[in-house]
């Protein structure tokens, strides 16, 4: 069964400046039980929300099964780490994702491609291991509430 099994929701932008001098330290409570959703804007809290920059990216959805054992968000800068989702193939698609709390519709807009970040916070070689499995950016299509947990998980098709 699909899983959430990390979020992150960060106010500030870690990854700044070159790789090789580190990211900026975390935030407190930058991982999160839940993230509230709005519809067009992204995830409430976190420093994409609402940012004409990234309407068409807000939130990003990584797969646990294309990271190193041990990896998580808060190394990756993805919002939200499920298991038992091959996210990398919905580009085009819509991601159906229902917690408990009803449905949440994501719009897989485009691939989440790792940066020279990943050799940093990853480990070395990551930013290559990781193309193709970078995970997706989406737009939200509702307005919702994700958890951590088991989850349903549908695709449908875009349009």
């Amino acid at each position: 069964m699909p899983e959430i099994l990390e979020m992150l929701a960060s106010p500030i932008h870690r990854f700044e400046g070159r790789p090789s001098d580190g990211p900026a330290p975390a935030p407190e409570g930058e991982l999160v039980p839940a993230i509230h959703i709005r519809a067009g804007l992204g995830i409430t809290g976190d420093r994409y929300f609402g940012h004409p920059a990234h309407k068409d990216a807000s939130i990003t959805v990584i797969a646990a099964e294309s990271l190193p054992p041990g990896t998580g968000l808060a190394q990756v800068r993805r919002n939200v780490l499920v298991s038992g989702i091959a996210v990398d193939d919905l580009v085009g698609r819509i991601l159906v994702l229902d917690s408990g709390d009803g449905p949440v519709r994501l719009h897989a807009r485009r691939p989440a491609n790792p940066c020279g970040w990943m050799d940093v916070t990853v480990g070395p070689g990551a930013m290559r291991a990781l193309r193709g499995h970078g995970g997706i950016r989406c737009v939200p299509l509702d307005d919702g509430v994700l958890r951590l947990g088991p989850v349903t998980a549908a695709i449908l098709p875009a349009g």
